[in-house]
């Protein structure tokens, strides 16, 4: 696939747009009645184009994920909408950021009631990293080579050429999503429908490369492929419908395993200096779904039901045990997983209103996965140095869930709704430590509308855990400590309530929004695992319509997470506890001003969000443990300005400041060779800003409304 380098966009300078901008602003005549006799926007029909140049002070990974401005230098691009119709066809499209790596593009086109075709393409840049480096070379197949010259050795201090042989490896990717579909009235009130999507991506992850002594942190590369296809045949009558769908989902990935060579040398040779580990498997699912709905006005009820059958297949080839050929383990008891899964989804909806003033609402969703993937025993070979000596036996697991849903509500006077609500989840499951377990949950809440102005509406309930039993003899099967419970699988009970408060007098321009929300969670028949989970959040909104032309907002939140868990270093009972406290607060404020000397509008925004976790680990006998703190903060600012020079014609500046700043003692100072028998990649906590200025036209051909 061919692509367009960033540079061809910056051939076109910043300056010379500028130029043609204020050009074209200073001679344009004023258009506001002008409609082309011949070009086909006229008659109604309209498109707005937006041309603009932005220029980017600094490289960013953080500030530039998914935007595309992660690069520090100019920038053109160009937006546009547009729509035609004409006779009873009608065509719409868009097209934004198109001189950026986030580009996308979206057209429709058809005759309502008879067909439509629409096509979308999107872009979406991934950066994580930008200070991240490697001493490993890409080869033409993707391998990871080591440089000329390099000289192993057992520990990452003692690399003579690694200083000498580190280059950038920025962690980074790009998805590209391809989107084709359409649908077609056929006769007698069927319809049929086709949509097929093509996502691709590809680029550098992190991936561990490990042995059984040291470590390398890869910068692996990946090439992943997933083609979908729906199908739909719809039958629509007066008062339901029925649509028979099927659906295709095709994985591939280009690579089935990433190559490295080992950069560290052994006080027992392992017999090989080439080490592999899997990439993910090709894979493919199926699934054939019949669905309806059905409306009966005279008793005020709707219902809806769906079933679905699907498959996932997994047969892609095994890789061998081991590189190591001096390792000799038994040969593999088959060429491939043989992956099979069938799936069945159940779903029913009701929503009626049996008396006056009320509704009720009732679902079920039943989901299972059957895994018939078969069993085999397998030697364990460790990390490419020891055959282990043991066979073990490859587990598939299903499992069942039912959710049942009912709720209800009345209004109890004119100015008080009281609902209430009942949910229940059954789940079933092979070969984990709880075989079944279920969740009941309770919900009340009330709303009160005293005024037009004034809204309080509190909700509050309980929900409850329950397992049959935790099978700590399942658990020694895998080697874990029996006294632990996992957090999903453990007895819970939750607590939960919320306060939403709104008012809005209709003798002050005013807007006041206020909520809370607290919950609890304890693990009381946990000794070891998580115990007790707690969040409380408050956030406050104001907004001021100063006049019609101008307006002021005000926003605040403030969110705390905390956590207790217990842990054994000793395979036994509780010797050591954590605890796990986030705090996170947001602030900003906006400012909007109209129609200023009647043709520019003016805004500012300003943000500032801050976090803090702290881990704390207690052990009898000894001083607690505090880890650093690991702490955030962004700060955004933007200004704004629009000068309508005609109902057609306008002139935008646009400017904005970002700051993101972390500290992060899993990155801070982790040099390639800082852990001995580590090599990481070395990158570094963010500490980032960018200030991004832009100024554009926009303009417009045709009539406002058509």
């Amino acid at each position: 696939m061919m692509t367009t380098s960033r540079t061809g966009y910056r051939a076109l300078s910043a300056g010379t747009l500028l130029l043609m901008a204020a050009s074209t602003m200073a001679d344009a005549p004023d258009t506001s009645e002008w409609v082309c006799e011949y070009c086909p926007f006229a008659e109604g029909h309209s498109a707005d184009f937006r041309l603009g140049v932005s220029s980017v002070s600094d490289d960013s990974a953080y500030l530039g994920d998914a935007n595309g401005y992660d690069d520090k230098g100019a920038y053109a691009n160009v937006d546009g909408e547009g729509r035609y119709a004409s006779d009873g066809y009608r065509v719409q499209w868009e097209v934004a950021d198109l001189g950026l790596d986030s580009r996308r593009a979206h057209v429709e086109a058809g005759r309502p009631g008879v067909y439509e075709i629409n096509v979308s393409w999107r872009d979406i840049p991934r950066r994580r990293f930008d200070t991240s480096s490697s001493i490993f070379q890409n080869s033409t197949n993707g391998d990871l080579l080591l440089p000329g010259g390099w000289a192993p050795a057992p520990l990452t201090s003692q690399f003579t050429a690694l200083d000498a042989s580190l280059t950038p490896r920025p962690i980074q990717s790009d998805r590209r999503i391809l989107e084709l579909g359409g649908r077609y009235q056929l006769p007698n009130q069927f319809s049929i429908s086709a949509e097929l999507r093509r996502q691709q991506y590809d680029g550098l992850k992190i991936a561990g490369g490990s042995t059984f002594s040291n470590a390398s942190l890869l910068p692996a590369s990946f090439d992943y492929t997933t083609d979908s296809v729906d199908l739909g045949l719809r039958y629509d009558a007066e008062s339901g419908f029925v649509l028979l769908g099927w659906h295709l989902s095709d994985f591939e990935s280009s690579d089935a395993a990433t190559r490295w060579q080992q950069p560290f040398s052994f006080s027992a040779p392992l017999g090989t200096d080439t080490l592999l580990r899997a990439q993910p498997p090709d894979n493919q699912f199926q699934q054939l779904t019949l669905s309806g709905g059905y409306s009966m006005p005279r008793y005020r009820t709707v219902i809806s039901a769906s079933a679905a059958l699907g498959n996932i297949d997994q047969d892609a080839g095994f890789l061998a045990y081991t590189t190591n050929p001096a390792l000799n383990p038994a040969p593999l008891p088959r060429n491939s997983l043989g992956g099979d899964v069938d799936t069945t989804n159940l779903a029913f909806a009701l929503s009626t209103r049996p008396i006056r003033k009320s509704r009720v609402n009732l679902s079920y969703r039943f989901d299972k996965r059957d895994n018939k993937t078969p069993e085999a025993l397998w030697e364990r070979v460790i990390v490419d140095s020891v055959l282990s000596g043991d066979a073990e036996m490859n587990t598939p697991y299903s499992f069942e869930r039912g959710k049942l849903k009912l709720s209800a509500d009345y209004d109890l006077f004119d100015t008080v709704r009281v609902s209430g609500g009942y949910d229940r989840v059954d789940t079933d499951r092979d070969n984990q430590e709880v075989k079944s377990q279920s969740e009941d949950t309770g919900w009340g809440r009330v709303r009160w509308r005293p005024t037009s102005s004034l809204e309080i509406d509190t909700r509050g309930g309980v929900s409850e855990r329950d397992i049959d039993q935790y099978n700590e003899s399942v658990a020694l099967s895998f080697d874990q400590n029996p006294v632990l419970r996992k957090y999903n699988l453990a007895y819970r009970y939750r607590r939960f309530g919320e306060l939403r408060f709104s008012w809005s007098p209709s003798e002050l321009p005013l807007a006041i929004s206020i909520s809370g929300l607290q919950a609890e969670d304890e693990y009381t028949q946990s000794r070891l695992g998580l115990l007790s989970g707690d969040e409380l959040s408050v956030t406050a909104d104001v907004s001021w319509t100063i006049s019609d032309t101008k307006s002021l907002f005000v926003n605040s939140g403030f969110e705390k997470l905390e956590s207790r868990q217990a842990g054994s270093e000793q395979f036994a009972s509780e010797d050591w506890r954590a605890s796990h406290d986030d705090e996170f607060t947001l602030y900003g404020a906006g400012l909007r001003l109209r129609q200023l000397g009647g043709a520019v509008d003016l805004t500012l925004d300003y943000s500032r969000s801050e976090g803090e976790s702290k881990i704390r680990i207690d052990t009898p006998g000894a001083a607690a443990d505090q880890f650093p703190s690991l702490t955030s903060s962004f700060d955004f600012f933007r200004l704004k300005l629009d000068w309508r020079r005609s109902t057609t014609l306008s002139l935008g500046i646009d400017v904005r400041y970002q700051q993101f700043e972390t500290a992060d003692w899993s990155l801070d100072g982790v040099s390639p060779s800082a852990i001995p028998v580590i090599l990481s990649l070395g990158a570094r906590p963010y500490d980032d800003d960018a200030l991004i200025v832009g100024i554009g036209f926009s303009y417009r051909l045709g009539n406002k409304n058509p």
